[in-house]
């Protein structure tokens, strides 16, 4: 249901741009190509056109994009403010309707001095300015809080499924909308200031979890964005909604029983979901030679500096099954095997949750088998199942819990079980050795959930060159 709204919304929207660029002397397929979308539009409203380069400047872009927006729709003779209103929330309807109506007609570059003495408006430059800043920020606040947001991925966790780099829009719709718990925050800002550093939000008001009916529930492998439980922690001590963002694919649901075994994920007991693409380890032993560490750059390989020391002729690589074969048979490599931690190994570094407690010794590659809290369900106390749910019971539902001579204690009266308030799930990154997620902290509870990731609407390669550094092939690639 909600790809047939967002593709009418997409669809109905650029259709509208199509028209109006049309009017307005350009090429209709010119509006819809993005940033060069912008970069036209920037010609026809009148300002610099090297404007687009602050379209990738996050905060500053939202800003950006509205005055190019509303001066282009002002273009048209659009100046009111229920007009401007239309044309940021129902773009697609009002769009289309004033492309096709022959009363509706480009006057001009809005912002020129001939533009405000033909076309007289009784606002000021100033009052212009401050209208547009108050409406862009309520209307982006909104439609980032409620409908719709704009990610980038900063690390490699979800490769190849997500590379560094892309760009890409998340809908807060699918799941339902989160009521912000936090409701007095700096706008556009998650949790730091920009510039200051300090916390672009206060603590006055804090609203209990609630949240809006959605389109759909999670379904087993989604790729969702949700608040990194962890932060709940010092040093950060931050409220649920202004916790870090994550993306990782949702493996587990909730009363799922999830396991790992020899890197090998199970649920139910039955081989889980393992994308084609996805990255783990390998350890690569050379001649002196070494590698040609350009190469590896251009293959996009990210190197693990745990494993790697060139001069012992050492490297540890992240790669998929396919770039794997490729580098095994480069002349230089004398030894390839890839990265498995064996069960029980204690090593620190592979450590995975609930880290040591009671016994329970699991890493990365193999852990479990563990069962992901539902609501309602009651699980018995005792000391191996208070390791891993203590922290779901304590931190994320608000209780206090002791262990006594005589038994466990929550909230001051003997238990010897626990009832769960929420549905908890068990999220994963595809590159399954350099991915900080459940394995790391355990379970992610409900109220964490953010939103689901729809598609990329740009990817951004640092290491390439000119025109190249746009990835073409993932603009409006569906995730999955």
């Amino acid at each position: 249901m909600w790809y047939i709204i967002l593709a009418i919304y997409i669809i109905g929207s650029a259709y509208g741009l199509f028209l109006l660029y049309r009017k307005a002397g350009k090429q209709g397929w010119e509006a819809i190509i993005p940033i060069y979308g912008q970069y036209v539009m920037a010609q026809l409203v009148g300002r610099p056109t090297w404007w687009i380069i602050w379209l990738f400047v996050p905060i500053v872009n939202v800003f950006i994009f509205y005055d190019l927006f509303l001066n282009f729709i002002k273009a048209f003779g659009k100046r009111r403010f229920w007009e401007n209103a239309a044309a940021v929330l129902v773009p697609f309807i009002v769009l289309p309707m004033w492309g096709r109506d022959p009363n509706v007609k480009y006057l001009g570059i809005s912002t020129s001095e001939e533009f405000k003495k033909k076309y007289p408006y009784k606002k000021s430059v100033g009052r212009e300015w401050a209208d547009a800043i108050i409406f862009a920020t309520v209307a982006a606040t909104l439609i980032r809080g409620f409908l719709i947001e704009a990610y980038m991925i900063p690390t490699g966790s979800m490769e190849r499924s997500l590379l560094v780099g892309d760009f890409l829009f998340v809908s807060k719709l699918n799941y339902g909308p989160r009521i912000p718990m936090t409701p007095i925050a700096f706008p556009f800002a998650h949790h730091t200031m920009p510039i200051t550093g300090g916390k672009a939000y206060s603590e006055v008001i804090k609203l209990d979890y609630k949240r809006l009916p959605g389109f759909q529930e999670i379904k087993r492998n989604d790729v969702v964005v949700f608040n990194y439980p962890m932060e709940a922690d010092a040093p950060f001590n931050r409220p649920v909604d202004k916790r870090e963002n994550y993306i990782k694919r949702c493996v587990g649901m909730p009363g799922d029983i999830v396991s790992m075994e020899r890197t090998k994920l199970f649920v139910n007991g039955e081989p889980a979901f393992t994308d084609d693409d996805f990255q783990t380890n390998y350890l690569v032993l050379t001649d002196p030679n070494g590698l040609n560490l350009q190469r590896i750059k251009e293959m996009r390989i990210e190197l693990d500096p745990f494993y790697t020391d060139p001069n012992m002729g050492q490297y540890g690589m992240h790669m998929t099954k396919e770039e794997a074969e490729i580098v095994k048979k480069w002349s230089s490599v004398k030894e390839f095997k890839e990265i498995i931690y064996e069960p029980g190994d204690a090593n620190p570094n592979f450590t995975a949750f609930p880290f040591y407690t009671n016994g329970i010794i699991w890493n990365y590659d193999n852990f479990g088998p563990i069962q992901v809290p539902k609501k309602g369900w009651t699980v018995k106390l005792d000391s191996l199942t208070v390791p891993l749910y203590e922290r779901a019971i304590t931190v994320y539902e608000g209780n206090t819990f002791d262990k006594r001579t005589d038994g466990y204690y929550l909230n001051g009266n003997k238990v010897d079980s626990y009832t769960f308030k929420m549905d908890y799930y068990w999220m994963m990154g595809d590159n399954r050795h350099n991915s900080l997620d459940s394995r790391g902290w355990g379970f992610v509870p409900e109220d964490h959930i953010v939103g689901k990731a729809l598609f990329t609407w740009l990817s951004w390669d640092e290491d390439g060159s000119f025109l190249s550094k746009i990835r073409w092939n993932r603009i409006f690639r569906p995730i999955h």
